[in-house]
């Protein structure tokens, strides 16, 4: 067991991978192709995503249409690329979407996974005298604005009675956050997977709490609606999200396959990975675009435009298409143990 963190210049590969993470993370775009025919699918995703999942687990074999994949840092710049027309799917958190629709931008949710919120956390250090969400009040924060655990931490306090207002918000991308956190700077943390898993791994920290029954857990695969009025385009999409699906599944019973491949491809250590996936990614269950879906995502949505946060009041369904349901359970479905 590791006993020292990694020092944070050594982090910043992490957010290659983060769909929940939110700020001014850059995009760059590759150009690797799999398949073949006439028909080439744009794909955003991030590194150790979709590809990766997709190749680990053989479904990107006898492809009727090409897929294009280009490699971005997070999730915003990923569904700016959407908006604009230059990738028609890609993969990101349950945050990301709101700001983008906040912004008008053109893009649909097309699918959606439930997890579980264990790896959502608000850490502490290991000898802080905090034990509960309600001694926040007056303590320091760490937390990356727009991020899923910007939305945790505001549901957090309000479980606890508190409100933003009532702690001191630092906001810090998570390798800044890291070094301020582990040089007790902060108070507390509020983070997301596999940053929970290495403060854990490294015994540098403890979960104050977690975001189980305060966030939704949802993740999104979301669609330029361009792209979905082309007819072999849609085709393509369709296809694209049944393959996903049994690669998501494959992760639940391949767990040590599949950290692996993680930890190689981010470059992440194979024991934060593999709790991380024990933790968050094993869990995950495709479920349908539905009308909870959507209540939920509403939610966070009026809390960021109450924050404002967000520019206006958006109507969080008129960014889904539920088209790719099929017969899939509602999003209130467990995630997996």
């Amino acid at each position: 067991m590791r006993q020292r963190l990694m020092p944070a210049a050594l982090l910043l590969p992490f957010t290659l991978l983060l769909t929940a993470c939110g700020g001014n993370s850059s995009a760059s775009t590759g150009g690797d192709l799999d398949g073949k025919g006439s028909v080439t699918l744009n794909v955003g995703d991030q590194k150790g995503g979709s590809e990766a999942i997709l190749r680990a687990a053989g479904e990107l074999k006898k492809l009727d249409y090409k897929i294009k994949w280009s490699t971005f840092s997070s999730g915003p710049p990923l569904l700016e690329a959407v908006n604009a027309g230059a990738v028609d799917i890609g993969g990101v958190g349950n945050t990301p979407p709101v700001f983008a629709a906040g912004a008008g931008s053109k893009i649909s949710v097309v699918a959606a996974w439930h997890g579980t919120s264990r790896g959502d956390t608000i850490l502490v250090p290991g000898n802080s005298e905090l034990t509960r969400p309600d001694q926040l009040k007056g303590r320091s924060v760490a937390v990356a604005q727009g991020s899923s655990a910007h939305y945790q931490l505001v549901a957090s306090l309000k479980a606890a009675g508190l409100s933003l207002a009532d702690v001191h918000v630092k906001y810090l991308q998570p390798a800044d956050a890291l070094a301020a956190f582990t040089s007790g700077k902060v108070d507390a943390w509020a983070v997301w997977d596999p940053y929970t898993s290495q403060i854990l791994q490294a015994r540098q920290g403890r979960v104050l709490t977690t975001g189980a029954g305060i966030t939704n857990g949802l993740s999104f695969q979301v669609a330029a609606p361009a792209a979905l009025k082309d007819p072999e385009k849609a085709r393509a999409v369709k296809d694209y999200l049944a393959r996903l699906r049994r690669a998501t599944a494959w992760v639940h019973n391949h767990q040590q396959e599949w950290a692996k491949v993680w930890a190689k491809d981010t470059g992440l250590p194979y024991d934060v990975a593999l709790a991380s996936v024990k933790r968050t990614n094993s869990t995950r269950v495709a479920v349908a675009v539905d009308k909870p879906l959507v209540a939920s995502e509403q939610q966070i949505a009026d809390t960021f435009a109450e924050l404002k946060l967000i520019p206006k009041k958006v109507d969080f369904g008129d960014f889904v298409d539920s088209r790719f349901n099929d017969d899939l359970p509602p999003s209130t479905t467990p995630a997996k143990g």
